[in-house]
């Protein structure tokens, strides 16, 4: 059985002090093995937070698709591994549409990461005119194949599934169109050699602990990438909860 991994993405947010008291929040009451948990804070944070929760509860919102380059500004894949964290994000939404990430790119910055002992975790998702037109299967299906593209079977690897149109706007998928696309990405991962049985597929889009446990309850949805509750540790913590019952169901 594949175990519930919850990971919080912090985005742009927070202070040296918040991002510590939040993390201890988090500490302070969950130390139950049944759910796996972490989060990606700013770049400025992440040794911080290392130093609070260890290597394997943290990871990072982005990664270079270079390898020593003189590029200002970017993290390489190397310099995360040097860190020791286990996560790296790739292909988020707002990387692709605000920052020019190509699929291309994704595909170059996911195979940095995992040269270098990283596990990405892949976003994927369709925009809300591409669901109208009846096209997210296929773009789904696309981003998969073209990120993946000479995949080996042993990758480390998680897919976080997020519907550009629920991210960060309240609303949430329904439940039979998550279970839907979940159940086609593991199809796909099927059949590009990779164990689409058990690689753990994450739903993203305004996650929160009132819908967690519908969520969760979802044969092919194995935990979630959260944003904005992510930063409230109660809520944090509920959706591990969620996560820890539907397991346990």
């Amino acid at each position: 059985m594949r175990k519930p991994l919850i990971v919080g993405n912090w985005k742009m947010w927070g202070s040296r002090e918040k991002a510590k008291n939040l993390v201890a929040g988090i500490v302070a009451q969950d130390s139950d093995e049944m759910v796996d948990w972490g989060v990606c804070p700013p770049f400025p944070y992440i040794t911080q937070v290392l130093e609070q929760v260890g290597c394997d509860r943290v990871g990072a919102q982005t990664v270079s698709a270079d390898v020593d380059v003189p590029h200002t500004g970017d993290v390489s894949a190397a310099m995360l591994a040097d860190l020791g964290i286990r996560w790296a994000i790739v292909g988020h939404s707002e990387r692709r549409a605000e920052r020019g990430e190509s699929d291309g790119i994704v595909s170059q910055q996911l195979r940095c990461a995992i040269e270098k002992g990283l596990t990405p975790i892949l976003c994927v998702g369709e925009t809300f005119e591409q669901r109208e037109q009846g096209n997210e299967e296929r773009v789904v299906r696309s981003q998969l194949e073209v990120a993946l593209a000479g995949a080996e079977a042993n990758w480390p690897l998680v897919i976080a599934y997020e519907p550009v149109w629920a991210i960060g706007t309240g609303v949430v998928a329904e439940p039979h169109q998550v279970q839907a696309m979940h159940a086609m990405i593991r199809s796909v991962l099927s059949n590009l050699g990779i164990s689409g049985g058990e690689t753990p597929i994450l739903y993203g889009g305004s996650v929160k602990p009132e819908n967690a446990n519908g969520l969760f309850a979802l044969d092919d949805v194995d935990g979630a990438l959260v944003g904005g509750a992510s930063l409230d540790s109660e809520a944090f913590l509920a959706i591990i909860e969620a996560a820890r019952s539907a397991k346990a169901a």
